[in-house]
């Protein structure tokens, strides 16, 4: 995610550039048509269009905030995972006798981790990391799970066995809780672990399942497509129909200057009409890369980060030295995924 002050405008403005073509070109029909051929019943009454913006400024404004909360849910989300993260290393170094027993069930932790991001890096047809815009920015960052094979990035964690066993499993995720699980119960049999220590454990195993299964449902159930046809349509036909709306408006202002901008203001609907629709379609663009935060988008949420995090902190519990988190980068855009 972007980690910097802010987006410059530079940025935005590049970021959503076809906005702003598409608002230019829908501004300039109207006022060609009107002025030009004179085709003086294209006209719209203004208060039709007012009444159409404050409809649209509801509806972009309610799906927004609803993106947004699936974003900040995923957030929390991860958040929960870190925490319960930490408790894990803590109880692993503390309750389990076996020092390399200990570290077994740490590297595990890890690989879940691993097979839980990519996991949910994995594209689904309604996310937008695919659209133009957002390819284009990509340059700016990297998304570690496109780039190397799972079973590479399970390596410096699990057995050759053991990622063959995740690897031919469809839930991967999944099965490496179970191994987790059965690792424990082995533990239990065997003597160095407490029956006490192990029941801690095990619900410290169920609130990770939990916090897995909150990821897979925003992953796997987008924002209802419903609202978000709803809200695309609104918007278009806010931006067709403004241009021509507010014709009538400029023309009554060009009629009363003097000089050589009489009759002229007409062209000013182009850049004005091309400012307000960019505004809206900004929003909703905005509104759209937000829905999905596990995408690969650079709003997302940072879990290759956080889980160098977690890796190099529960290392440090078993007084080892792991991987640091990569730092935001010294200049440009400071986005870490």
């Amino acid at each position: 995610m972007h980690l910097g002050k802010s987006y410059s405008l530079f940025e935005f403005t590049v970021w959503s550039r076809r906005q702003i073509y598409a608002s230019l070109a829908c501004g300039s029909l109207p006022v060609l048509l009107y002025q030009i051929l004179d085709l003086r019943w294209l006209a719209i009454p203004t208060p039709v269009v007012v009444l159409l913006g404050t409809a649209t400024s509801f509806i972009v404004g309610f799906r927004n905030v609803q993106t947004y909360g699936r974003a900040l849910e995923a957030h929390q989300i991860w958040t929960e995972i870190v925490n319960g993260s930490r408790c894990l290393g803590l109880m692993s170094r503390d309750f389990i006798g076996q020092r390399t027993a200990a570290r077994e069930f740490v590297l595990r932790h890890c690989a879940w981790l691993t097979a839980l991001r990519y996991q949910l890096r994995t594209p689904k047809v309604w996310e937008n990391a695919g659209k133009a815009s957002n390819v284009e920015y990509r340059k700016y960052y990297r998304v570690p799970e496109w780039e190397t094979p799972l079973g590479q990035a399970l390596a410096p964690y699990l057995s050759a066995a053991e990622i063959e066993c995740v690897l031919r499993s469809p839930c991967r995720a999944t099965r490496l809780l179970g191994l987790q699980s059965s690792a424990l119960k082995r533990l239990l049999d065997a003597g160095p672990l407490p029956n006490g220590c192990y029941m801690e454990l095990n619900s410290a195993l169920r609130s990770l399942s939990n916090q897995q299964g909150r990821a897979e449902r925003i992953k796997d159930f987008p924002y209802p497509r419903q609202y978000a046809v709803v809200n695309k349509l609104f918007v278009r036909a806010f931006c067709l129909l403004l241009p021509f709306g507010v014709l009538t408006e400029f023309e009554k202002l060009s009629a009363s200057v003097s000089g050589a901008m009489h009759g002229q203001l007409i062209w000013l609907v182009i850049p004005f009409s091309a400012m307000i629709s960019w505004m809206y379609l900004a929003l909703e663009q905005v509104g759209e890369s937000t829905e999905n935060p596990f995408e690969g988008n650079a709003n997302d949420v940072p879990m290759a980060y956080l889980c160098r995090k977690i890796e190099q902190e529960m290392l440090d519990l078993l007084d080892e030295v792991g991987e640091m988190p990569a730092p935001a980068p010294a200049a440009g855009p400071a986005i870490v995924l």
